[in-house]
């Protein structure tokens, strides 16, 4: 906390310690600097691993995750909405199929080990996430991800939702990443009153119909509309109480669009385990970041970044001051 060590001026989404390197993502690659336990900077220049991945439109960072074998687990976000044909537009009715999957909206998998790849190397590990910012391994090998869910379904289809509809769904989905999954966007998004995948509106669906999302997997938690996870952790330290052990931090960067109703987020929120699996339970472990302004640009403080110390410390990390909170429990 003393010193600051500056080292990389590119700007970007993901840093990641594992396997003696220092994993960082800029927008369209992937790069490991080489490290030692200990340092305050790389051992030498960084070597990349992917290059050349998409980075125009929406959704353009970058998040990854180390799995077993040397697999490396890339987020390649949706560059829309909804693939609409005209984004964003009010009745405008969605590709279909989305031509956006081929390269965007899922997780692709690349080898660790392997310099100079491009996506083209890679494999399309799932499909169908709009955007998994939030992005990490279990401690038991297995993927975990958070989905920004999608917006506007009142301000685009008004005949079928109102604002507070708008306000509430579709869920951010805490989901479980396994090969050859699908989760269903743009065609579908989960509702989280009725806990079921739907069709979306752009193609034919009307609130209620389920259709084709009969097929898309659905998530293991439903956390709030709009609070835009943007990080993930599993706690793996011993300091705090056992019922933590393996449980899921998420990190919630704040919603923007959730009128008529009080924005919301700007939280770390904790999901228990039990066996492995998620108990599907969860709570506000920590707020007040934003202060008495909860909104994006008045907020004082919006949690981005998490990470468990090698002590069990938690740290949490904020986008508007460059702010760190080190978490430490002292027992009761």
């Amino acid at each position: 906390a003393d010193e600051v060590h500056r080292w990389e001026h590119n700007g970007g989404n993901e840093v990641l310690l594992g396997d003696g390197y220092v994993y960082f993502a800029p927008d369209d690659a992937i790069l490991r600097f080489p490290f030692r336990e200990g340092a305050v900077s790389p051992l030498g220049p960084p070597d990349t691993l992917v290059k050349e991945l998409p980075d125009v439109s929406s959704h353009r960072a970058k998040s990854v995750a180390l799995g077993p074998g040397g697999a490396l687990y890339v987020n390649i976000g949706s560059p829309s909405n909804a693939c609409q044909e005209d984004s964003r537009s009010p009745g405008s009715p969605g590709m279909d199929p989305c031509p956006q999957l081929e390269t965007r909206a899922g997780i692709w998998r690349f080898d660790a080990n392997t310099l100079g790849q491009t996506q083209e190397d890679g494999v399309r590990f799932a499909a169908g996430l709009r955007n998994t910012v939030a992005l990490v391994t279990h401690p038991s090998g297995e993927l975990y991800g958070v989905i920004h869910g999608r917006d506007q379904l009142s301000s685009l289809w008004g005949e079928f939702f109102t604002e507070e509809d708008n306000a509430e769904k579709p869920a951010e989905e805490f989901v479980h990443i396994q090969e050859g999954d699908d989760f269903g966007w743009p065609y579908c998004y989960h509702d989280p009153v009725t806990d079921t995948k739907v069709l979306a509106p752009e193609y034919g669906g009307d609130g209620m119909m389920v259709g084709r999302c009969a097929q898309a997997k659905d998530p293991l938690i439903d956390f709030p509309a709009h609070w835009a996870p943007n990080d993930l952790a599993f706690y793996t330290g011993s300091q705090f109480p056992e019922s933590y052990r393996e449980g899921a931090f998420v990190a919630f960067h704040g919603s923007w669009n959730r009128a008529p109703m009080p924005q919301a987020g700007y939280n770390v929120a904790f999901a228990p385990f039990q066996g492995g699996e998620p108990t599907g339970e969860w709570f506000v472990f920590a707020d007040g970041f934003a202060g008495e302004d909860i909104s994006p640009r008045g907020a004082d403080a919006r949690p981005v970044g998490l990470a468990v110390g090698p002590d069990g410390s938690l740290y949490i990390s904020d986008s508007q001051r460059g702010k760190v909170w080190r978490v430490i429990y002292r027992g009761s």
